[in-house]
């Protein structure tokens, strides 16, 4: 029952476990992981309000139920030419030949 390489992968995976939790027992550790954390969540709000407008930021937030994703897939097939939604696969050219696979 004493495996050493099952008693590595245990520790490793404690480490692991402490370190996303802040468990390590040293509590500048977190305060240093939830800093980092910040700065993270604010340059990524800077970049967002460079790249995009107030309006599209709003919606970026939002979760959209079921209902609204089929709404707007419905518009999107409804707004692109019928010729459009053709797919021509070439089982050949892709090598891809159940005969194959015996």
């Amino acid at each position: 029952m004493d495996d050493p390489e099952l008693e590595q992968i245990r520790k490793q995976r404690l480490a692991q476990m402490q370190a996303q939790h802040g468990g390590t027992g040293d509590p500048n550790q977190g305060k240093a992981q939830e800093e980092r954390m910040q700065a993270m969540e604010e340059a990524k709000n800077t970049i967002l309000s460079q790249a995009l407008s107030q309006d599209a930021r709003a919606r970026l937030r939002n979760k959209i139920s079921e209902q609204e994703l089929i709404q707007l897939l419905e518009s999107l097939n409804q707004q692109m030419p019928k010729t459009a939604s053709t797919v021509k696969f070439d089982r050949r050219r892709a090598a891809l030949d159940s005969d194959d696979d015996l």
